[in-house]
């Protein structure tokens, strides 16, 4: 479902998974600084938003995510996995309930899964699951922003701004008022500044919480009672994840970034030598230059200098080894 706003003056279509939006308007850096000075919004209408309600949606989901929900309060925002029965991430929301309802966005691709997923939990409880995104867009004002959301709207509010559950068809006149835009590029350096993990983009197929700080912000150690608790509780007691994230900085001398899948290794051994993780995400960022998160497996020194191919990096530790 392609945004409506890529039709504004200097809208450049962002890639994969996130085409369906602009990757910038046509000047990144003062879309980035836009953004960190609490000013215009960024169209994030290609993410799935699904809905939760019923007299047991806490309950109910309290049973199937990561975080203590049963007692979330109306107009909390909070985030929650859904990890594998081996512990495995598979899906990441990010959650606020209304009073009634619980509305979440998701990954863009995601949604089909997850709600094939939660249909089949449903069982006795008195709950029901609807995809919201043919009707629904997702908005995003920064931290700082003053500009007041629509009468109405559900809002998620987070440390890093404002989500705002709008209905698609008002995207166009909100997108009037709503100050400068900025694209996913501006979106995702600030993401990567905060060191914030994305589903699809630092996890693969055998991802687990612990490795990416997800632990702090998505995971309750106090409640079990979730397929891969067990896995979430064995590695926090009793041992370490295998990889850790990083925050890295990368040689500016360096016309191009390393893509995501580049491969790292330390910088005096040899270039054929062994590989000891891989770039997740790397951007152009308004202050810091080229930055990217990587994995990194844990036993690598986290002052060891890293190359990622020709490009040299240096470690900032996200998770501790």
């Amino acid at each position: 479902m392609k945004s409506p706003l890529l039709s504004l003056p200097g809208a450049v279509p962002a890639e994969g998974v996130d085409e369906d939006v602009a990757g910038h308007y046509g000047d990144l850096f003062r879309e980035q600084r836009a953004l960190a000075d609490g000013a215009g919004f960024v169209d994030l209408s290609h993410r799935g938003v699904v809905t939760v309600s019923g007299e047991d949606r806490l309950s109910w989901l309290h049973l199937l995510l990561t975080q203590h929900v049963s007692d979330l309060a109306a107009g909390q925002a909070t985030e929650a996995l859904i990890l594998s029965a081996h512990g495995h991430i598979e899906h990441a929301l990010y959650l606020v309930d209304d009073g009634t309802t619980v509305w979440a966005h998701v990954e863009p691709g995601t949604r089909e899964a997850l709600l094939a997923y939660l249909e089949s939990m449903k069982f006795f409880y008195r709950v029901e699951v609807a995809d919201r995104t043919a009707d629904t867009a997702v908005v995003h004002l920064p931290a700082g922003s003053i500009a007041p959301a629509p009468a109405g709207v559900v809002v998620r509010e987070t440390a890093y701004g404002r989500d705002l559950f709008l209905p698609r068809a008002d995207l166009e006149s909100f997108a009037e008022q709503a100050g400068p835009p900025a694209g996913m590029l501006a979106h995702e350096a600030l993401r990567v500044e905060h060191h914030r993990p994305r589903l699809g983009f630092e996890t693969d197929h055998r991802t687990i919480p612990h490795e990416l700080g997800w632990i702090a912000t998505a995971v309750h150690l106090q409640k079990g009672c979730y397929r891969g608790q067990e896995t979430v509780a064995r590695v926090q007691n009793l041992g370490k994840p295998p990889r850790r994230l990083v925050f890295l900085h990368l040689d500016g001398s360096e016309v191009l970034l390393p893509p995501a899948g580049t491969e790292l290794r330390v910088a005096d051994e040899d270039p054929d030598g062994r590989k000891i993780g891989f770039i997740t995400t790397s951007v152009r960022h308004h202050e810091l230059g080229p930055v990217a998160l990587a994995l990194v497996k844990r036993n690598v020194p986290v002052d060891a200098p890293l190359m990622a191919d020709s490009t040299a990096a240096a470690q900032e530790v996200v998770v501790e080894p």
